[in-house]
């Protein structure tokens, strides 16, 4: 893709209104956002494998990512911007909502982190910024345009960087444990936060990036399990993450 390439916009306002209102929640685990508490951890394991295996560092070292720049695309108030940067990274985050961007900021200032973070769409990133880590969780499921959405992911990625996504299957599954029992049934999810035919099917997703120009190194599954909670695992069904390198 041409460095130059305007990209299309990627912001759908109703899904930027949504979730700005839940700003003044977002760090608060038994708010609107506590569903993402709950995810969060499972989520860094996730990301944290991924880094040590694409850049063979020390699963013991406390940041493997020192020297080395991360884009959170949709970071919300910084739930996942915040560890990437405790992990030694120069992190940007970017989210469409901001009143999410106001908040992230609050927050990281008060932990101490210096963060980068901006209000727009993966549109709104300078064309030549390149990140060597380029993270996009529960996020391309709330874009107006997807395909245009991954070729701004890939814009981002730097030559030797990797990609990683988070978001939920197009599945009778999913469609029963998010919206029907997650937002209308237990409440654990805002109603109206999720769409069930605007979810991506791995093979889908894989041949988006593909388009790009990435290639899928992994594909994990994220399911509930009874005693523990959220995990990793091989059923893709509900939710799954998945790595990508050019």
């Amino acid at each position: 893709m041409n460095a130059t390439t305007t990209l299309p916009a990627t912001i759908d306002p109703d899904e930027a209104a949504h979730f700005g209102a839940m700003a003044k929640e977002w760090w608060d685990p038994n708010g609107s956002s506590a569903m993402l508490h709950r995810l969060n951890p499972v989520r860094l394991r996730y990301v944290r494998d991924a880094i040590d295996r694409h850049w063979d560092s020390d699963p013991r070292a406390l940041r493997p990512l020192s020297g080395r720049s991360a884009a959170d695309i949709g970071c919300g108030a910084g739930l996942l911007a915040e560890p990437l940067a405790r992990m030694g990274a120069a992190v940007t985050g970017i989210d469409a909502a901001a009143e999410n961007i106001a908040a992230a900021a609050v927050h990281a200032a008060g932990q101490g982190l210096a963060i980068t973070y901006q209000s727009g769409g993966i549109e709104g990133l300078a064309p030549d910024a390149r990140f060597d880590l380029v993270c996009a969780m529960e996020v391309i499921e709330h874009v107006s345009d997807p395909a245009a959405f991954v070729q701004g992911l890939a814009r981002a990625l730097a030559d030797g960087g990797m990609l990683v996504m988070s978001t939920p299957n197009r599945t009778a599954l999913s469609r029963l444990a998010l919206i029907t029992v997650g937002e209308r049934i237990g409440r654990m999810i805002p109603k109206g936060t999720h769409d069930w035919n605007r979810f991506l099917m791995p093979d889908e997703l894989t041949a988006l990036l593909a388009h790009a120009g990435l290639r899928v190194t992994n594909v994990t599954g994220l399911s509930l399990s009874p005693a523990k909670g959220f995990v990793l695992s091989d059923d893709v069904r509900m939710n799954y993450l998945l790595t990508a390198v050019r």
